[in-house]
């Protein structure tokens, strides 16, 4: 198992290439902050969309799925077609088309051209942070690869307290179109920081689209994809509908949203400070114990949807459970044996499908006349779904 970690680790060029690892782990952060302000401050810019583009609020929201669709078939895609490539290489071409598909979206004429540049724009995320991922573990000791992991994913979270507010107060001051536009830019940027601080890597002689697909024919990896697509759907189911639970049951005023966005934002970036230190040490109790802990977190949601300073703490709390992300995208590297690449690209396949089926089934309770708190019993149910999946993986690996 080890051996093929080391496998996939970077072949570089000069012994003194990786000696500043944490430059480079910025570097690969900031593609993460692009990546997470476009991806999270879109839902909130959907009705500035609506209004501009001439169409209902309803099939702007279709904008956020082509954007998830995009994920889903970009991951393993680029994975594959980049296996004979360097990391560094794709990491570069990656962020290049994450710039250019986000120019274009600010440039968009009409709503279907919209639909087309934001599924563009999701092909290259899941590839970027499974690349960007492996990058950053390759360049520390094996006991602290979740740490490393968590500083890249790090980029995402901080995007949710201070990218997502900002592009949601320049869509509203100077127009949706802008937000996009910045983003452009900081793809840009973050593509000059990688081909300035990253490792100058050679690609594996031995890779091949066809080794990658191994990971395909591995139980484990499936299991694990699965812990994430369904466990993680709890908190997109949540996070979807909050802007209207805020205004629909707590009573808040809009202005209150931004706030606790940055609630969740700042537990988002706790949870992944915090708990890969205990992943280093017990990977999978650690993922057991984040489930269960969703569970719990998704069942106050009810309760504190009735108050402001209540709800934002529960949002708080939910953003923490993120962490999961982390732990599982080392547990694939454990498992994916020389389909490294396109096991961890997979994983953010399996979170883009929870950011599907968390808010869909969650739109069916509302539908149903359950209410906009129900989406916090749709997300426990979720949760606990992803546990026995946990559960019935790590009665696999018992077994063994």
């Amino acid at each position: 198992m080890e051996s093929s970690i080391q496998a996939s680790a970077l072949k570089l060029e000069h012994p003194g290439a990786n000696r500043h690892p944490s430059l480079v782990h910025f570097a690969l952060a900031v593609g993460g902050f692009a990546i997470g302000t476009t991806e999270f401050a879109t839902m909130s810019l959907v009705p500035d969309m609506a209004r501009d583009l001439g169409i209902t609020e309803p099939a702007a929201g279709h904008v956020i799925s082509a954007y998830a669709l995009g994920v889903v078939v970009g991951a393993p895609l680029f994975a594959v077609l980049s296996a004979r490539m360097a990391q560094r290489s794709v990491l570069i071409l990656l962020m290049a088309l994450f710039a250019l598909t986000n120019g274009l979206s600010a440039i968009a004429p009409n709503y279907h051209w919209m639909l087309l540049f934001r599924f563009a724009c999701g092909l290259p995320h899941g590839a970027y942070f499974g690349i960007a991922m492996l990058l950053a573990a390759s360049l520390v000791p094996t006991n602290r690869r979740s740490a490393a992991v968590g500083r890249v994913i790090l980029g995402l979270t901080v995007a949710t307290i201070v990218g997502v507010p900002l592009a949601n107060w320049l869509g509203q001051s100077v127009g949706w179109r802008w937000a996009f536009a910045v983003v452009s830019g900081l793809s840009l940027l973050t593509a000059g920081l990688v081909a300035l601080y990253a490792p100058r890597d050679k690609a594996d002689s031995d890779a091949s689209p066809l080794r990658e697909l191994g990971a395909l024919r591995n139980r484990d990896v499936w299991l694990t994809l699965l812990t994430g697509a369904i466990g993680f759907g709890g908190l997109f189911a949540v996070y979807t509908y909050l802007a209207s639970t805020l205004a629909e049951v707590t009573g808040a005023s809009p202005h209150a949203l931004p706030f606790v966005l940055a609630a969740f934002g700042v537990g988002m970036t706790i949870g992944n400070l915090v708990v890969p230190r205990f992943a280093d040490r017990a990977l999978m109790p650690t993922a057991g114990a984040l489930l269960l802990y969703a569970a719990v977190c998704l069942a106050l949601f009810a309760a504190a949807a009735h108050a402001l300073w209540s709800i934002t703490l529960v949002m708080f709390m939910i953003g923490t459970s993120s962490a999961l992300a982390t732990v599982l995208q080392t547990r694939l590297m454990d498992v994916a044996g020389d389909g490294q690449r396109l096991a961890a690209a997979l994983n953010h396949s399996a979170f883009n499908t929870a950011n599907a089926l968390g808010p869909w089934l969650g739109g069916l309770a509302i539908s149903a006349g359950y209410g906009w708190t129900s989406t916090g019993w749709v997300g426990v149910a979720l949760a606990i779904g992803g546990l026995l999946v946990w559960a019935w993986s790590g009665g696999i690996k018992l077994r063994r």
